[in-house]
């Protein structure tokens, strides 16, 4: 059926030529054979797909448009090359800007703010979907395919082949944002060095139990401790058994709210996010479109017993199992940390890097092999003693394309046909391969994959396995996310100083959170800001009418059970036998 649509795309732009190949058709080939392999399209497929593109880019030839997106592999790839190609194939120029992620935020922020057209598009993470379907200032783009932009929308596109478009789907059932990458927060661990004999029996000896991938936070707590305290030195060099960041800074913040308090338990059972109390500690019901409120008193989990134990993990390790400096890395300091290679393992790592994490020994990478092979793996992150079967496991995020009502409709319709370029199955297999942001079902089955997966650590297997799902991004619990996520760092920046326990932060950040969302509620209720959908806060009780009575979870009376482990290999096994 695809093929047939294809051929009929392909059919239909040279009937429009009136035989004459199109100008640029000449400069697609090139691309298709020089830049745009492997693809899951035939050669000629691809060809049709391009012919789309030239056709439908006619009325903007000589356009300059300007988009935004955060600074990761995926998007430098794009903003090199695929601007290059576009321009080459359609004529329209793309100044495709990279900025850190707090000032891709701020960007959206203040076009929604002003409705002043800043960027004619952005790739801004699918963590604002609660955002952009109760404010309603971003497109919803099932109507925009559908209506006004139908003429610009690729027939090939191929929605369902998307593997994170449930994270960008409001809870009208409308999307409002197009995937053009996607990472998970996984567990890393240096294999060759677990694999070592004398490690495991060093291990076994002292805790009882395999050295191996840990299953909950108290064999991770355990293997932080062996490294770090009685290892010390591997080869010469001394070795730590964690590896984190502090710096108070907007990137500490995501580094809570990317699901460390549902990894704990925080949250509610539910997939892709909680119900009721998400991973932020918001309360919404299900069937509703209004939160209730985040601290304890109001029904909500964000100064619970297990988000409190959350926030108290991280300083601790941070302070005990990382190496010195870790606590005033920022995110993008502490990831390429790994690349040096006296670290044993990493709670919560971006798979955005494994690009990096691959990059051959001449170029500074100590976890790889003379062949370039990876010492390390990736793994499914453990779980805190909180965590119930049927809750989320983790973070994905899902960077998407979203446009806005502000920007000019000719504007608008020239930035939807480069995202679309971006994502394009002409050219997606290839940039997953570059990035390794996999976005398609289609792309990550593919042979390419299969070929390339021993020297990927785990991400081929991960994100073929079913149990991708239980990671996921921020949902629509949270009803408007700049004016939220800012809250986080500040708090949590303070536990880091020592200014503040993590009781009295969680406290302070569950306070800050309900009086901001109260301002929503009366400015929806007065204005219809937030379609009806804005917060209908719970009035205050005493936490015990909530807490393990359908609020948030009571406090363990032992917070670290036996710890738990799994043989990579036996792991790997599980996933290929689902």
């Amino acid at each position: 059926m695809k093929r047939n649509l294809l051929a009929a795309v392909a059919a239909g732009a040279l009937l429009a030529t009136s035989g004459p190949a199109f100008a640029g058709m000449e400069e697609a080939k090139k691309w298709i054979d020089n830049e745009f392999q492997p693809s899951t399209l035939t050669k000629e497929e691809q060809q049709a797909e391009l012919e789309w593109f030239i056709k439908a880019a006619e009325p903007f030839k000589g356009m300059e448009i300007n988009v935004l997106s955060e600074t990761i592999p995926t998007h430098e790839y794009e903003s090199k090359v695929l601007t290059k190609a576009f321009e080459e194939i359609t004529g329209i120029k793309v100044n495709h800007q990279l900025l850190g992620e707090g000032e891709v935020v701020q960007a959206v922020q203040t076009q929604m703010q002003t409705n002043r057209n800043l960027y004619d598009a952005y790739i801004n993470d699918s963590d604002l979907i609660g955002t952009h379907s109760r404010l309603q200032l971003a497109v919803n783009l099932t109507d925009w395919m559908a209506g006004d932009g139908k003429d610009v929308t690729l027939p090939t596109l191929d929605i369902d082949d998307f593997i994170g478009k449930s994270f960008t789907t409001g809870p009208d059932g409308k999307l409002y944002q197009l995937p053009d990458q996607q990472f998970a927060n996984l567990y890393w661990f240096r294999k060759d060095w677990f694999d070592r004999p004398e490690l495991q029996k060093q291990f076994k000896e002292m805790y009882g139990y395999d050295l191996g991938v840990p299953v909950n936070w108290s064999a991770y707590e355990d293997i932080a401790e062996f490294f770090s305290e009685h290892v010390k030195e591997i080869d010469g060099v001394r070795v730590y058994g964690h590896m984190d960041y502090g710096k108070r800074a907007p990137d500490l913040g995501w580094r809570m709210t990317d699901a460390w308090l549902s990894m704990a338990g925080a949250g509610s059972k539910g997939l892709p996010n909680g119900q009721p109390i998400d991973e932020w500690g918001i309360r919404m019901e299900e069937g509703s479109c209004n939160p209730e409120g985040a601290s304890v008193s109001r029904g909500g989990g964000a100064n619970g017993p297990a988000a409190v134990y959350a926030i108290r993990k991280w300083d601790e390790w941070l302070r005990k199992y990382a190496p010195p400096g870790a606590a005033d890395y920022d995110f993008y300091q502490s990831l390429p940390a790994l690349s040096q290679g006296n670290v044993a393992q990493q709670i919560f790592w971006y798979t955005a890097f494994t690009a990096s994490m691959v990059a051959p020994k001449s170029e500074g990478n100590n976890t790889v092999d003379d062949e370039g092979k990876p010492l390390w793996r990736m793994a499914p992150s453990p779980h805190g003693p909180y965590w119930e079967e049927g809750q989320k496991l983790g973070y994905q995020d899902a960077g998407s394309w979203t446009l806005f009502k502000s920007t000019p409709v000719d504007r608008r319709k020239a930035a939807w046909l480069y995202a679309q370029f971006t994502v394009a199955k002409t050219t997606s297999l290839k940039k997953s391969h570059v990035g390794l942001t996999i976005i398609r079902d289609s792309d990550i089955n593919h042979q390419s994959f299969t070929d390339r997966a021993p020297k990927l650590g785990g991400l081929v297997e991960f994100y073929r396995s079913p149990d991708r799902v239980l990671w996921s991004p921020t949902g629509v619990n949270v009803p408007d996310y700049p004016k939220l996520a800012q809250i986080w760092w500040q708090q949590i920046g303070d536990v880091n100083s020592g200014a503040f326990t993590p009781q009295e932060a969680m406290d302070r950040l569950a306070q800050e959170m309900d009086t901001t969302m109260a301002r929503m509620e009366r400015a929806d209720k007065a204005n219809n800001t937030y379609g009806g959908c804005g917060p209908r806060l719970n009035e205050p009780k005493d936490p015990s009418e909530w807490i393990g009575k359908g609020g948030a979870k009571a406090k363990l009376p032992n917070e670290k059970p036996q710890g738990e482990t799994i043989a990579y290999d036996e792991l790997i096994k599980r996933w290929q036998a689902n």
